[in-house]
């Protein structure tokens, strides 16, 4: 709020020296505020300087004297004095700027004003972004692999919200193909094995005990209908349905409910697989090639040409991806936002090329690629035991550890960084678990103003709260914290970047428990210091219980 507030009077000294004829416009809009990496150098800086000497020396060719330029801009922010207590022009041109200590305190009551609502937007800002993640195809139980995706995309969507997106969520999935047939003929012969009869599991069959939870579920429901059943259609359709019906249940137990589902089936029945194909063609863009038909990617810049139809006759992956991306895009999305696995780097180039190729714009695309998730216990990396599948899925986990734990720890690091889920950590209940630390931080405020409610203890109006006395060095920092929350989610939305939040919870945690240990927020001695310090817990515990809710974690009272 505060930052926010400064980069408003920067910007309008910025048109005030263009109006005064100290620089032209060039550099409008380019300029940051932000905090500075080390002690000393103030509350916020901003590269403005530079970055004006850079755009009129590219313009006019001449030096420019950055010195001068940035002692300009100071003199045009003297008339912030109520805001600003000092304003140093350091190294090569960054201005740095001191705020008056009691500048802090208004953070407190927009807090209580706003409530819930305290980083969120005020409004929608007319855009629509749609969200793809998990898509995982109905062959098995979610794994942790899907789990961090959920969780990734889930939160990402959380965040475009919260700054004022119109958000959906959607499931893209393919139920067709060899993958869909292996999983029926696999729950065929689980379901001939029930009966007592012959039968040939398939070699690449899926191997997990879901598959016999499945077929027994046939069983019961069908008796030995299908016992000289000779295709695998009726066992697939099966399968498919209990799959799905268990990975929404995952999903609903995480918190995590998809808008739509779109199935890749739908891209050749409606026959936007084969328009695609036809429009490149057009284009010169496709040709026949042993036997396979080539995408010219090499003219966007790639280094080789890519097979979009096999010479079998069966399309690669990339052609049914380009052909949703551009359903995406008729839908009238003005941002189209996946959350893939690594192992999808090598194909997005591909997808983003056919989608420029097509006439659409593939800026309006942005893809998340995470890294995988090791489990490690003891330190070593261990593979948990499983009853639904060969590979651990994310309800065990949950299971172990709880759905709290699950999504704080997959937000934890960039999703680009390899993840390394500690299951020993996770399942202490101290405040050595980072989860614990939050949320216990939040249940002690508020027991705190629960006992002053129940020894009678009146906190009054805001009007009634001397703010100007909360003046320690750590009360100061502490509402510093709270006041950078709204611009801290403007970024991470505006970055897909949902681990700066969990950084920022746990600092923000770490302010108070170290607060909380070294003074006393209620004092008999001190009553008008104890109401300005429990209007400071209460805001405090606000700001934490909006940021754990913007992760899907919950902000317990007690613990």
């Amino acid at each position: 709020m505060i930052k926010s507030q400064l980069k408003e009077w920067l910007d309008a000294c910025f048109q005030q020296g263009v109006a005064q004829g100290y620089w032209s416009k060039a550099a409008a809009g380019d300029f940051v505020v932000e905090e500075p990496k080390h002690e000393g150098q103030g509350d916020y800086a901003t590269n403005a300087a530079m970055i004006i000497a850079g755009k009129e020396k590219a313009a006019t060719g001449s030096k420019v004297n950055l010195r001068a330029l940035a002692e300009q801009f100071v003199h045009l922010l003297a008339a912030k004095e109520t805001l600003l207590a000092k304003v140093e022009i350091a190294g090569p041109g960054f201005i740095n700027f001191f705020l008056n200590e009691a500048v802090w305190a208004q953070v407190v009551p927009a807090v209580a004003a706003e409530g819930a609502r305290f980083g969120l937007a005020p409004r929608k800002n007319g855009q629509k972004v749609l969200v793809e993640f998990v898509s995982a195809n109905p062959t098995g139980p979610l794994s942790i692999g899907h789990g961090r995706q959920a969780v990734l995309g889930d939160t990402i969507a959380r965040l475009l919200a919260a700054v004022g997106y119109e958000v959906e969520r959607e499931y893209y999935y393919n139920d067709a193909g060899r993958q869909m047939r292996v999983l029926g003929a696999s729950t065929q012969a689980r379901y001939l094995e029930l009966l007592g009869l012959p039968s040939t599991f398939p070699e690449d069959g899926y191997q997990g005990d879901y598959i016999r939870d499945i077929a027994q579920g046939l069983l019961d429901e069908v008796g030995d209908r299908y016992k000289d059943e000779t295709e695998v259609e009726v066992f697939k359709v099966a399968a498919e349905k209990a799959v799905f019906a268990n990975i929404n249940q995952t999903l609903e137990r995480m918190g995590i409910i998809f808008d739509s589902y779109y199935n890749e089936h739908t891209l050749y029945d409606e026959g936007h697989v084969e328009e695609v194909v036809r429009q490149l063609r057009d284009k010169d863009l496709v040709y026949e090639k042993d036997g396979a038909t080539w995408f010219k990617t090499t003219a966007f810049g790639h280094e080789q040409d890519r097979v979009i139809i096999k010479s079998s006759g069966e399309p690669t992956y990339r052609l049914p991806d380009i052909a949703y991306h551009c359903e995406k895009f008729k839908r009238g999305y003005d941002w189209l936002v996946n959350v893939f696995g690594s192992d999808h780097i090598a194909t997005v180039p591909d997808v983003l090329a056919g989608v420029e190729a097509l006439g659409y714009d593939k800026s309006k695309v942005t893809v998340v690629l995470h890294q995988f998730v090791t489990l490690m216990r003891h330190g070593k990396q261990v593979k948990m035991s499983t009853r639904k599948a060969t590979f651990v899925t994310i309800d065990e986990l949950i299971d172990e550890v709880g759905i709290d734990v699950v999504r704080f720890f997959f937000l934890m690091r960039k999703a680009d960084s390899q993840l390394e889920f500690d299951l020993d950590l996770a399942a202490k209940e101290g405040k050595e678990n980072p989860v614990f630390y939050v949320q216990y931080g939040h249940a002690r405020i508020a027991s705190i103003l629960q006992k002053c409610e129940e020894k009678g203890v009146v906190l009054g109006a805001f009007g009634d709260a001397d703010l100007s006395l909360l003046a320690l060095p750590e009360e100061l920092k502490i509402m510093k914290t709270m006041a950078a929350f709204p611009a801290l989610v403007r970024e991470a939305a505006h970055d897909l970047a949902p681990h700066r939040i969990v950084t920022y919870l746990q600092e923000l945690a770490g302010l108070f428990h170290r607060y909380y240990h070294e003074h006393r927020v209620v004092d008999p001695e001190a009553p008008e210091l104890s109401r300005a310090r429990l209007r400071l817990m209460a805001s405090l515990g606000t700001v934490l219980c909006n940021g754990l809710q913007l992760i899907g974690v919950t902000a317990p009272d007690s613990m």
